[in-house]
């Protein structure tokens, strides 16, 4: 179906949203086994619950504006993934990998906070008052985690990554 409208706008952007989000409940298990650092690994965990009741935010906005998810896959959130695998895939476990991991985790973060940013824009002008709490709950705990683990990386693993290598 091409997008003519904002409103077709609106059900492509919360369908690749849908489709990111789903993305993410896949790869947050395996960014947290990856993880050397254990609050780390449990970021990753809690975000995953986040993530879970994301998708069912969404899923209760189609149900109340009576929209049908188109099925698509979310190409950036598809690289994003992709670039997580390589990282992992090429970095020993340990404080550099987690400072890659938290880097990786802050670019699908800013992807995330622009996604529901554009939906709550898009559902304000649509008149769909009744998605708004609903996207700004999402858009609340995007932005919450990305900042928790901008705090991690600052507090801990960079510091750590670091001395990896340098002669004592």
């Amino acid at each position: 179906m091409p997008v003519k409208t904002v409103a077709d706008l609106f059900l492509h952007e919360i369908s690749d949203t849908y489709s990111a989000e789903k993305q993410m409940t896949r790869s947050l298990p395996k960014m947290a086994r990856a993880a050397a650092d254990e609050q780390l690994a449990q970021a990753f965990l809690d975000h995953l619950e986040e993530t879970r009741g994301q998708v069912e935010r969404i899923d209760e906005i189609v149900e109340l504006l009576n929209l049908k998810l188109k099925r698509i896959k979310c190409a950036a959130m598809e690289g994003l993934v992709e670039e997580g695998k390589d990282l992992i895939d090429e970095i020993d476990k340990g404080p550099v990998l987690d400072v890659a991991l938290i880097g990786a985790a802050q670019k699908v973060e800013h992807y995330e906070i622009a996604s529901y940013t554009t939906l709550i824009t898009l559902a304000t002008k649509l008149g769909y008052t009744a998605a708004l709490p609903l996207l700004e709950a999402s858009l609340a705990e995007e932005k919450a985690t990305d900042e928790k683990l901008g705090k991690m990386g600052q507090a801990m693993a960079i510091d750590d990554a670091a001395m990896v290598g340098k002669k004592k």
